[in-house]
């Protein structure tokens, strides 16, 4: 069948059958109208705004996909990535009011999963810390995240993530997913059962999927994962222990620049698997080897030209016990410990002289390894005491975490012809840029007070968390052969972020039955970041002690406010928000992505003034039939900086930044999604409108808005033979495949782009069909 054959169906499928009661903003747990098809939950009882997404949430994107990516309906959220299924990490971005990805916390099960970031230094993304399907739910506050939340970075706001339960019954499921771009998907999860208060789960998963841009070979992601959890429930107290262990081997796609755009259209790509043809380019800059140049055709130009665009790889394991108990009837405490160790690895074919260190320069080829290195080894605990009194509700707790992560680029100069990059490289490379190792301390501590009046129908919540965290970065000399140079080598020195009271503050109050309103204030300050390209100690010695001791941390301010409304039909949730951004730290490289290795690049981090975020969210659901729901959010940001922007290097510039929008933040956003669920068919569309975009601080480049819309449907079949759950579904990501630029790579925004050449963004997938067949035995 063809692929007009099976879209005609899968639009006629969306209005013959329709879905699965899908994108609801739920009630809270004591309204009538919640079901299991429900996938968000309003936060009612909360001081702040939060939203919760039941596994649901994912039936209209294809199995696999990033829980992240699922909150792209949601109002104030933007979640970006190259792939339709949002597990690509270079290309996986958020933004929430004005915040994006490394100015969020998150967590699992209470366990900090660090700052989200790509090249991460402190913690790793959900896609590699639980399979999908194992999600029991994920609660966004958006805005004030929360006192007790394990996280240096929570600026604005916090997602937290819960892994299912093992099952009370003992079973077997498992799903069976193919799709275009070679897309093959396998789950499958062993459930014990409970026993005298004993249950547990054992699952995993394999995926692949090849690029979908114009690249004949080595373009293959691949993704393992296993997730297990125990459980043991008794008289007083629950202990719980996870496992989960990754591997994932993604192939890269090359980020673009508007002129490259034009020239080269959304798919361009490397020139794999013509091997000689990029040699011929690559000897129009290496000029000594026996390579003749052959310049790259028009419209292309020398310095679009790769081979491929490397292959990201990371190995993870993560480990967490956890208790809790009921000392009293009033009195609880719990405790949990946990370790998570990576390694990770960036491999690229950059151009440079090869001569395999032999006497001869008859094999010299112009093409060299970019080999980028990475760990993490971190373990922590956390501990709180809960206690309640009266009308009060007493909480305290601590969160005390040491890592050892590091950083390395090499350079082999070993290439002797094409292979596959996906793979740890082994051997001594022969040069190194920069290495350097970061030693990180960080605690924290709570206490809160809520207090509950006149049958609760008025709660006031207020206490304080102090932080501190501390990162002595060293440069090492590595394991090259020549050791990096003082010219590109990382600095060596400490900075340390600690502010012991940060105050939080709410109140909620039930006006009527439905009703509540809603205020809250909190301050929040953010760690620096670390790791290649994301932090401040990631700049050269002279950079370091030029800038090194009067850098700030971040900090914010928020005030965030709302209505909620809820009835059997309808329901409205309405929130604003005034949010002070104070010492935003910007980075600066006058290289593009694809340039930075080269001498004469270096970052530079900047304080720049302070930026205010304000805007207004609304969200509505209607359920006119029981089998019929609509869901909409709407959403208006106005994220300006606060002051001109005055870059010094070694001279400094003033650009007009007050007044602008802030970069990658759009101003309006808006989301409608329709689901319908009948006599085991099932169905569900969903739209996003985007907003523009900018990628300089002055405002003068970026993207206009765009509007996606992803399909699915399918039809349960209930108990069908021996199998106690049979269903078969169906999933288009981009419907009508529009085209447009995705995630922003922050770590090239710059103040202006006056030519359009900054490489600056990957280009969206176009329309991708996936079918799936899952059982339960």
């Amino acid at each position: 069948m063809s692929k007009k054959s099976i879209l005609m169906l899968s639009v006629a499928g969306c209005f013959a059958f329709a879905s699965q009661a899908n994108a609801q903003v739920a009630p809270s747990a004591d309204a009538d109208m919640s079901d299991a098809h429900d996938i968000v939950v309003v936060g009612s009882g909360q001081t702040r705004s939060v939203s919760s997404l039941t596994p649901a949430s994912l039936d209209v994107l294809p199995p696999g996909t990033s829980v992240q990516k699922a909150l792209n309906f949601l109002p104030g959220v933007m979640a970006q990535s190259i792939d339709a299924l949002g597990v690509n990490e270079q290309s996986l971005t958020l933004q929430v009011r004005g915040f994006n990805t490394t100015h969020l916390g998150y967590t699992l099960d209470g366990i900090p999963l660090g700052d989200g970031a790509y090249n991460n230094y402190n913690g790793l993304t959900i896609s590699r810390a639980l399979i999908s399907e194992n999600l029991g739910r994920a609660e966004l506050a958006t805005g004030i995240a929360g006192l007790g939340i394990p996280s240096t970075s929570n600026l604005g706001g916090a997602l937290l993530y819960t892994s299912s339960d093992p099952r009370k019954n003992l079973g077997i499921e498992a799903s069976q997913t193919i799709g275009e771009e070679k897309s093959y998907r396998t789950f499958v999860r062993i459930d014990t059962g409970e026993y005298n208060g004993f249950s547990a789960y054992l699952s995993g998963h394999y995926a692949q999927q090849d690029l979908f841009v114009d690249q004949g070979a080595y373009k293959k992601s691949t993704g393992k994962q296993l997730n297990a959890k125990a459980k043991y429930e008794f008289t007083g107290g629950t202990i719980t222990a996870f496992v989960d262990v990754s591997r994932t081997n993604q192939a890269d796609d090359a980020y673009l620049s508007k002129d490259m755009l034009n020239r080269l259209g959304y798919d361009w790509a490397g020139y794999a698997p013509n091997w000689q043809a990029y040699l011929g380019v690559a000897a129009c800059t290496v000029t000594t080897t026996p390579t003749r140049c052959a310049a790259a055709p028009a419209p292309q130009k020398n310095a679009d030209v790769t081979f491929t665009n490397g292959q990201i790889l990371r190995n993870d394991e993560l480990y967490y016990l956890s208790g809790d108990f009921d000392l009293t009837k009033s009195l609880k405490i719990g405790a949990k410990v946990y370790h998570h160790k990576d390694k990770g690895a960036g491999n690229n074919f950059i151009t440079g002289l090869s001569n395999q260190g032999t006497t001869t320069t008859t094999d010299d080829v112009p093409v060299q390894i970019r080999d980028t290195r990475y760990t993490i080894d971190r373990t922590g605990g956390l501990g709180t005491i809960t206690w309640d009194i009266g009308i009060n509700r007493l909480q305290a707790g601590f969160w005390y975490e040491g890592n050892t992560s590091s950083a390395a680029r090499y350079i082999r100069q070993d290439v002797t012809g094409p292979f596959s990059l996906a793979k740890f490289l082994k051997g001594q490379p022969a040069s190194a840029q920069w290495v350097q190792e970061t030693k990180w301390k960080t605690r924290q501590f709570f206490v809160e007070d809520t207090v509950k009046l006149f049958d609760d129908a008025l709660s006031i919540d207020f206490g304080f968390k102090g932080t501190y965290s501390k990162s002595a970065a060293t440069a090492l000399p590595g394991i090259a052969r020549t050791p990096p140079p003082a010219s590109s080598q990382f600095a060596t020195g400490t900075l340390v972020a600690e502010d012991n009271f940060l105050p939080e503050i709410g109140a909620r109050w039930k006006i009527a039955e439905g009703h509540e309103l809603y205020a809250s204030y909190a301050e929040n300050i953010a760690m620096y970041q670390g790791g290649f390209k994301l932090g401040p100690q990631s700049v050269s010695q002279a950079i370091w002690d030029l800038q090194g001791k009067t850098l700030k941390p971040e900090t914010s301010k928020s005030f965030d406010g709302g209505y909620r409304f809820v009835s059997n039909q309808v329901q409205v949730s309405l929130a604003g928000y005034h949010v002070k951004f104070n010492d935003r730290l910007l980075q600066y490289n006058p290289c593009p992505t694809n340039q930075q290795q080269n001498p004469g690049c270096g970052n530079s981090f900047h304080n720049a003034g302070s930026v205010t975020s304000k805007g207004v969210e609304l969200g509505v659901l209607w359920r006119p039939l029981p089998w019929l729901n609509w869901y909409n959010s709407a959403s208006l940001n106005e994220t300006e900086y606060n002051d001109d922007l005055n870059f010094c290097t070694t001279t400094c510039i003033l650009y007009a930044t007050k007044g602008k929008q802030q970069v990658d933040t759009p101003k309006k956003m808006f989301a409608s999604t329709l689901s319908v669920k009948s006599n085991g068919f099932f169905a569900s569309v969903q739209g996003k409108y985007t907003g523009e975009r900018f990628y300089t601080y002055t405002n003068d480049q970026g993207f206009g808005g765009y509007t996606t819309v992803d399909l699915g449907f399918g039809y349960d079949f209930g108990e069908f033979g021996a199998l106690k759950r049979a269903k078969l579904s169906l999933n288009v990501t981009n419907l009508t495949n529009k085209r447009y630029a995705s995630n922003f790579d922050s770590s090239v925004f710059a103040p202006n782009d006056p030519t359009g050449t900054i490489v600056v963004f990957h280009s969206s997938a176009p329309r991708q069909i996936f079918g799936t067949l899952s059982a339960a035995f």
